[in-house]
């Protein structure tokens, strides 16, 4: 299965528009061509259900030189009733055969119109926002990752806002103190969202686009699933490896969780934190008072182990897990199928 967002439903949207616009020209000036426009009287209603929803096809009445003709229309509405006099297209050859002459071929060339607009518009305006982003940057707003520099071990929590179309993400101290956060400025369903990435420990903010998550889904313990979503303009697995981020992971329980992962996160090859995914109350009090919720793993919430002064790296590696719901550093699921057998060799 592949998911239809951002990118990919603006393919998808393109492709329908172009076949509405097809099947507009073909029904407004081919199927019709040397029809004649009459009037016909709707003698039957027959209904077409799919699924909860139901259509009506009329079969029609009209009179040609005297002779009474009657037809089924190959198009179907809910607002056809019995009686109802409709404007009809017929072969003057065969005056049996009979089109709608309602101009549903107008409205399929206007709807198709209406989605391209939509499409080229969404695509200058994501262009517009690479730009403004490639901008801000060349005038320091961004200055790119810290170094990494070592410094005590602390536990750290990472929380997913849920409930919300513009949810963020966010990493506590024990005191729930905001240490770093992502908060999304713009929402949208075919361009990237816009976000900033929040550096309350060094006072910074630096913004992204964040694309809409991709899934892949091929079923088989053979073709790995793929999770990832573009960070400005990459994929973020790929922009964590360009960044020297390397990730192990396991499937397994901790901290009073049933299931979940565990992940060894290092960069450069030297490792600056561990995570372990948790139920939607990762703090201890919050636990004690959820048991049942932080028993079960939950998509974007994790307990952080880091002796890594820096978060701002950490912090995009969470969020790349957190959105994708990815168990390995490549945006699949093996590598931690991998690790828990090599855990327990």
């Amino acid at each position: 299965m592949i998911s239809l967002r951002g990118p990919r439903l603006k393919i998808f949207a393109a492709v329908l528009a172009v076949f509405c616009l097809a099947a507009g020209i073909y029904f407004t000036f081919f199927q019709s061509r040397g029809f004649v426009k009459s009037t016909a009287e709707i003698v039957d209603v027959e209904p077409n259900y799919d699924g909860d929803s139901v259509s009506y096809t009329p079969t029609v009445r009209h009179v040609v030189n005297g002779v009474i003709y009657t037809a089924k229309l190959d198009t179907s509405s809910g607002s056809y009733k019995v009686g109802k006099t409709i404007t009809i297209k017929y072969d003057p050859r065969d005056p049996s055969i009979v089109h709608d002459g309602g101009g549903f071929g107008i409205y399929l060339m206007v709807v198709s119109a209406a989605i391209l607009a939509v499409v080229i518009v969404s695509t200058v305006r994501e262009k517009q926002a690479f730009a403004q982003l490639h901008g801000k940057r060349e005038m320091g707003a961004h200055r790119g990752y810290r170094p990494s520099e070592p410094g005590e071990e602390r536990e750290l929590y990472f929380l997913t806002d849920l409930g919300t179309a513009k949810y963020g993400h966010r990493l506590e101290d024990g005191q729930r103190r905001v240490l770093y956060e992502a908060k999304m400025t713009k929402f949208t369903l075919t361009t990237p969202f816009g976000f900033d990435f929040i550096d309350h420990e060094h006072g910074t903010t630096t913004p992204h686009l964040v694309g809409h998550s991709e899934e892949s889904h091929w079923n088989s313990l053979l073709l790995d699933s793929h999770y990832t979503f573009e960070l400005d303009g990459v994929d973020v697995f790929k922009h964590l490896q360009e960044n020297g981020i390397t990730v192990e992971s396991s499937l397994g329980g901790g901290s009073g969780k049933l299931l979940g992962a565990n992940y060894r996160i290092f960069r450069d090859g030297t490792e600056i934190a561990r995570a372990e995914s948790t139920g939607q109350y990762p703090h201890e009090e919050d636990m004690e008072n959820h048991k049942v919720a932080s028993a079960l793993g939950g998509q974007g919430f994790y307990r952080v182990w880091t002796t890594e002064r820096n978060l701002d790296l950490l912090f995009m590696t969470l969020v790349a897990f957190a959105r994708t719901g990815a168990m390995d550093a490549k945006g699949g699921t093996f590598g931690a199928i991998v690790g828990t057998v090599k855990e327990h060799l």
